[in-house]
């Protein structure tokens, strides 16, 4: 027995700021969830343009029950986000702040994102029981997934998709231009390969995605934009790999995809052997590493390894496959790429998306 070891200090000041810090968290995860309302509900798109209102006018502006107006307003005084005027009990939202929480926002509509948050709290129970027991929480426990996935990839994706995205591959918008095949894997809505059937009506797409519900809304949007260019297929891809299919496609796609698959790498062969030898793939993922201590720093760290406890990890173990969950990073995916069959992997970030890595792979 040690006489001279001494047990470790309880550092009653550490753990103040710890307990600051979990309050802090209470009120944040609660104003997600005030923010996600203020976006369905488009009660900021009508707060901005009403301009300062009492909560009756803004409750018949959006035509909405006053009383949960009011509420939700008040929740949103005490976060300071919106601001209360109280000698005639009116309230307004600052410009700055509008200009990350409307759908005209020119900066990114948080509340975009921060409708994951009770989307998410809605499979606990579902999530609480595979910690107990293994699996996972399939697709269709998630009504409103693909409905927010696609706001999502409206900022990160559409926003950017010509000005940026586009313009990583050399030549290749000359290419669509004149006519190519393009395949888009796990398409989900098809709002990135439908844009581009409009914008390149010379080249033929393919969206394929295990989801019904996302093939149908796709090819409903297809249709009425009278576009002949464009086909979505509900495509299990698991076995991608073993496909029996002669297609070839000189340009393949996957926005924010490939982690979530049940066999990321049969999905990756199955790219590799439709891609002709001169095609490119674009994959659009996730930015991080492999190794939790590199990702200390990541913006939105705890935000990405709670989607991928509660969505990513979890949809793909519920198909009995890898789970390698949303933040699987730079280091497994070039691994897998490789052994996929892959050769020439580059590796761009964009200065506008600091949640997304974008990889130009060749053969």
């Amino acid at each position: 027995m040690c006489l001279n070891c001494q047990l470790p200090q309880f550092d009653h000041e550490k753990s103040d700021s710890f307990a600051d810090r979990l309050v802090n968290a209470l009120n944040e995860g609660a104003l997600c969830v005030m923010l996600s309302i203020g976006h369905r509900t488009q009660l900021f798109d009508h707060l901005e343009k009403l301009g300062r209102v009492s909560s009756a006018e803004l409750a018949d502006g959006a035509g909405l029950n006053e009383r949960y107006v009011r509420e939700w307003l008040n929740a949103l005084v005490v976060s300071k986000v919106i601001d209360y005027h109280p000698h005639d009990r009116t309230y307004s939202l600052p410009d700055e702040h509008a200009s990350w929480l409307t759908r005209g926002s020119t900066e990114g509509n948080i509340s975009v994102f921060a409708q994951y948050i009770p989307m998410m709290g809605t499979v606990e129970d579902d999530i609480i029981d595979c910690f107990r027991n293994g699996g996972g929480v399939p697709y269709e426990k998630f009504p409103r997934f693909h409905e927010v996935m696609a706001e999502d990839s409206g900022q990160t994706v559409l926003a950017s998709l010509t000005e940026h995205i586009l313009p990583l591959i050399p030549g290749l918008e000359e290419k669509l231009e004149q006519g190519i095949k393009v395949l888009d894997v796990g398409c989900g809505r098809g709002r990135a390969i439908t844009l581009l059937a409009e914008l390149y009506p010379h080249s033929t797409f393919v969206g394929v995605d295990l989801s019904a519900e996302a093939i149908e809304y796709a090819t409903r949007e297809a249709t009425k934009k009278g576009l002949r260019n464009v086909d979505f297929q509900i495509r299990d891809v698991t076995d991608f790999d073993q496909q029996d299919s002669h297609a070839r496609y000189d340009f393949i796609t996957t926005f924010d995809a490939v982690h979530d698959q049940a066999k990321p790498l049969n999905v990756l062969k199955g790219i590799n052997r439709t891609l002709t030898d001169d095609g490119i793939y674009l994959m659009q993922d996730i930015h991080g590493s492999s190794e939790v201590q590199n990702n200390m720093d990541h913006p939105v760290g705890p935000l990405l390894y709670t989607l991928s406890t509660t969505h990513c990890m979890t949809v793909s173990l519920a198909q009995g496959g890898d789970g390698l969950g949303t933040m699987w990073g730079q280091e497994k995916a070039q691994e897998l790429l490789t052994e996929a069959g892959f050769t020439d992997i580059v590796i761009h970030q964009l200065e506008h998306d600091f949640q997304n890595d974008y990889y130009v792979i060749k053969k």
